[in-house]
């Protein structure tokens, strides 16, 4: 399992856009699938699932800005999880790697970075 603890409470620094209002949310491993995981919040009830990049996506390496790892607590992109939304269909299963959620997985704070530019997909087809 990589550095994410399985279930866990999460503070964001900024609310995730589209879920400014979400509040009390928490990170639970999913039993069987080591790097997956559910993004789930008390208020409204919301749930996600999120893949640990280092996992299921281990080339993606987006740059994490400085001021984001300070927000974060953190001395060095090294130290931070990086979680992409997985969005599952019946055709197939794609994550957001313009979107990654940065994880002080000592800590819970973490981030949703929107990444400028066209390099990484919204919906990159994960394989298998």
């Amino acid at each position: 399992m990589s550095t994410a603890q399985a279930a866990r409470e999460l503070s964001f620094t900024a609310p995730m856009p589209g879920l400014e209002t979400a509040e009390g949310f928490a990170l639970r491993g999913i039993d069987g699938a080591p790097g997956l995981y559910a993004l789930e919040s008390a208020s409204p009830r919301i749930r996600m699932f999120l893949a640990d990049a280092a996992v299921y996506v281990p080339d993606y390496a987006p740059a994490i800005p400085g001021s984001t790892l300070e927000d974060l607590g953190l001395e060095a992109t090294e130290l931070a999880t990086t979680l992409v939304v997985v969005n599952p269909t019946l055709e197939k299963t794609t994550v957001n790697l313009a979107a990654p959620i940065v994880l002080n997985p000592e800590t819970g704070r973490c981030t949703q970075l929107v990444l400028d530019g066209r390099e990484y997909s919204l919906r990159a087809e994960l394989s298998a």
